[in-house]
């Protein structure tokens, strides 16, 4: 089988690799069209700023192509975020392959911005979610999120609740790191790729 990390200006890949490497796993880490199509499962991992990282996208032309994959793809983080329609993060238009808006976290006294640490998750609606426990805890750094929507397949309460994962067809998504959330980050991305 064939794993693709996509390769683009939102780093801490690192530990997506070492977390790959954990389940025993080969990869390769691309932005080469022709290696991203022909992929078995392609992983699309994100940390930073919205706005850079979908302008670093158009530059490749990778936002026209991780659309219009076929194969399962999942995006961590900000790469969830980007594959929605809009991010509130400097007025970015995203890809939006899940047709809902990333929004930040009021201002809410008790509640710091950003929302960092181990939460839980719950309402599983997904098969990336097989074998976990109820209320799984994972592990989240994120000033922006998803508004529970049809697309929502996980959810977790900060401030409001908020989606903590998205599926839609052959895409999926987390918006909690997958790689660094302990045994229950391995088996979602282990479900990931057995599908």
């Amino acid at each position: 089988m064939k794993t693709v990390i996509i390769k683009y200006n939102a780093g801490n890949v690192q530990s997506v690799m070492y977390a790959l490497d954990r389940l025993g796993a080969s990869y390769l880490y691309t932005d080469d069209e022709a290696e991203i199509r022909s992929a078995d499962k392609v992983i699309f991992p994100g940390v930073g700023e919205a706005s850079t990282a979908m302008n670093y996208l158009r530059r490749k032309g990778l936002d026209r192509l991780i659309p219009s994959l076929t194969q399962p793809v999942l995006g961590t983080c900000v790469g969830m975020q980007l594959m929605c329609r809009y991010s509130e993060e400097n007025n970015t238009t995203c890809m939006g392959i899940f047709d809902v808006d990333v929004l930040r976290f009021p201002a809410t006294p008790g509640f710091k911005v950003p929302h960092m640490g181990w939460n839980s998750i719950h309402a599983y609606g997904s098969p990336l979610t097989a074998g976990l426990p109820e209320d799984a805890y994972v592990y989240f750094v994120h000033s922006y999120a998803a508004p529970v929507c049809p697309f929502t397949v996980a959810s977790c309460e900060y401030v409001h609740p908020f989606s903590a994962m998205l599926h839609k067809d052959n895409f999926y998504a987390a918006q909690f790191h997958c790689e660094i959330s302990g045994e229950v980050g391995q088996r979602i991305l282990s479900n990931f790729l057995t599908l």
